[in-house]
C-alpha cells in the first residue's frame, strides 16, 4: 500500500546551513558542559569522603538526574529543534517526551528539597541531625521521583494531557511532528505542583536563610568590633550571602519561570498559541539550568571547589594513584559560611535557652 505521506513534504521551516552551524555549535556545547559538570560533582562526592553527607547525597541525585537529561533527553531535543522533524517514531517520541517531562521535573525537585535542607540547617541547627535523617533523606527522594513519574509516563501515555481521550502523536502524522500536547488541566496541575508552589516555598525559605544570614553578620561584627585589639575592620562580609542566595533564586526563576508560563499559557488558551522560536528559546532556557547546577551548587562550596581542583590535578597529571584524599590531609574544625567561604570559626553559647554566635577569641575573653 502507498504511503499517503510519500508525495508530501515537510511543512515545517528548517534553518539555513550557517545558522543551523551556529545553532548546533551552541546546543552541543550546552550538552557538553552538562554532561562534563554533573560527572565532576558525582566523582567529587564519590572520591571524597568530606563531601559524603546527606546535603551532598541530595546534590548527587541532583547530578544524576541532571546527567540523565543530558544523555537520554538532549540530544535528540537538539536533533528535533535542527531539522524540525522526527523520523523515530511515535512510539520513542512518547518515550523522549515522557523523559523530557520525568527528569525536568525531578531536576525541579530536587532544587526544592536542598532549599528545605538548608532551611532546616540554617534555622534550627541543633536539632538538624534529628530533623534531616537519612530515612527522611530517602523518603524524600522516593516522593520526588515518584511525583516524576506520575506526572510524565502516566499521563502522556494515557491521553490525559491531551483534548480528549487520544494519546499523542499515535494518530498519522506526515509532518513528523514530536510535541507535548497540554490541554487545561494538565497544564494547571503539572505547573503547580512542579513549580509554581515550589517556587513560593523556596522564595520563602531562602528569605528565611537571609535574614537569619544577615543577623549573624551583624552580631559577627559587633562581636569583633567589641573584642578584638586590632583596628582591622570587620572580616564578614553580609553581602556575600545576598549575592549568593540572589544569584541561586535568579538562575532558577530565570531558567524555568518562562517555560512554565507558556507551558500554563498553552494549556489555556491551546497548544498552538505559542510555537517556533518563543517555544524553542523558553525549552532550551528550562534545560540551561542542568547546565548551571554544577556551578551553583557546587563551586560556590569551598570543599567542592578544593575538589574539583585536585579532580582537574589528578586528569592533567594522568597519575592513577593520585587521590583526593592524600591531597587534602588537613581537615576543618570550624563551619563554612552560607557564601561557601571559610570565614572565622565560630562557637555556639546558650544563655536562657537561645543561642548566639560568638567568635573564638571573644568566647575566650
Amino acid at each position: 500500500m502507498m504511503d499517503p505521506c510519500s508525495n508530501l513534504t515537510n511543512p515545517s521551516k528548517t534553518m539555513d546551513f550557517p545558522l543551523q552551524l551556529l545553532v548546533g555549535s551552541c546546543l552541543a556545547l550546552l550538552i557538553m558542559f552538562t554532561l562534563c559538570g554533573n560527572i565532576i560533582v558525582c566523582l567529587a562526592v564519590t572520591l571524597d569522603r568530606r563531601l559524603r553527607s546527606l546535603t551532598n547525597c541530595i546534590i548527587v541525585s541532583l547530578a544524576i538526574t541532571d546527567l540523565l537529561l543530558a544523555l537520554l533527553v538532549l540530544p535528540f531535543s537538539a536533533f528535533y529543534e535542527l531539522t524540525s522533524e522526527w523520523p523515530f517514531g511515535s512510539t520513542l517520541c512518547n518515550i523522549y517526551l515522557s523523559l523530557d517531562v520525568m527528569l525536568c521535573t525531578a531536576s525541579i525537585l530536587n532544587l526544592f528539597i536542598i532549599s528545605l535542607d538548608r532551611y532546616f540547617a540554617v534555622t534550627t541547627p541543633l536539632r538538624y541531625q534529628q530533623l534531616v535523617t537519612p530515612s527522611r533523606v530517602a523518603v524524600g527522594l522516593v516522593v520526588i521521583w515518584t511525583v516524576s513519574l506520575m506526572v510524565s509516563f502516566l499521563p502522556i501515555h494515557l491521553g490525559w494531557n491531551t483534548n480528549g481521550t487520544t494519546v499523542q502523536n499515535t494518530t498519522p502524522n506526515c509532518t513528523r511532528e514530536c510535541k507535548l500536547e497540554v490541554n487545561s488541566v494538565y497544564g494547571l496541575v503539572d505547573s503547580l505542583l512542579t513549580f509554581y508552589i515550589p517556587l513560593v516555598i523556596m522564595c520563602i525559605t531562602y528569605y528565611r536563610i537571609f535574614k537569619i544570614a544577615r543577623e549573624q553578620a551583624k552580631r559577627i561584627n559587633h562581636t569583633w568590633c567589641c573584642s578584638s585589639n586590632s583596628p582591622m575592620p570587620p572580616m564578614v562580609k553580609e553581602h556575600k550571602a545576598t549575592v549568593t542566595l540572589a544569584v541561586v533564586m535568579g538562575a532558577f526563576i530565570v531558567c524555568w519561570f518562562p517555560y512554565f508560563t507558556v507551558f500554563t499559557y498553552r494549556g489555556v488558551w491551546g497548544d498552538s498559541s505559542v510555537k517556533g522560536t518563543p517555544m524553542s528559546i523558553v525549552l532550551w532556557l528550562g534545560y540551561a539550568n542542568s547546565a548551571l547546577n554544577p556551578i551553583l551548587y557546587g563551586t560556590f562550596n569551598r570543599d567542592f571547589r578544593v575538589a574539583y581542583q585536585h579532580l582537574l590535578h589528578c586528569w592533567r597529571t594522568g597519575d592513577p594513584n593520585c587521590s583526593l584524599q592524600k591531597s587534602q590531609p588537613r581537615g576543618r574544625s570550624c563551619g563554612e559560611s552560607l557564601d561557601g567561604q571559610e570565614g572565622k570559626c565560630l562557637k555556639l553559647e546558650m544563655r536562657n535557652g537561645k543561642g548566639s554566635l560568638l567568635a573564638d577569641g571573644a568566647l575566650q575573653r
